[in-house]
């Protein structure tokens, strides 16, 4: 599948429980076999960026991934493979401008 299929989905992953810099690093590395190995079955999809949500204390809550592939189901068996969670996944519209 060419990344001119793939569309754009954005995915917010809202944590149960904070987790440090250190455990999301290690929860990255996962993901990126993860995605790894659905390549490997053929199935289209890659990611794009992620933003990171924190509280006052400077502990992590959850991300925005931007993510591309062929269909949600592909998303979501990536969060499921990976054992992340999916709170919502969405695909993206235009940018908005800003100043």
């Amino acid at each position: 599948m060419s990344e001119q299929e793939l569309e754009d989905f954005l995915i917010l992953r809202e944590l149960d429980e904070p987790i440090s810099k250190q455990e999301l690093e290690a929860v990255g590395e996962h993901s990126g076999e993860v995605l790894e190995e659905l390549r490997e079955e053929g199935v289209g999809i890659r990611w794009v960026e992620s933003e990171v949500l924190m509280n006052e204390a400077g502990q992590i809550t959850g991300t925005f991934c931007h993510y591309q592939a062929e269909d949600e189901h592909a998303v979501r068996e990536h969060a499921d493979r990976a054992g992340l969670p999916a709170t919502r996944i969405d695909r993206r519209g235009e940018p908005l401008e800003g100043e």
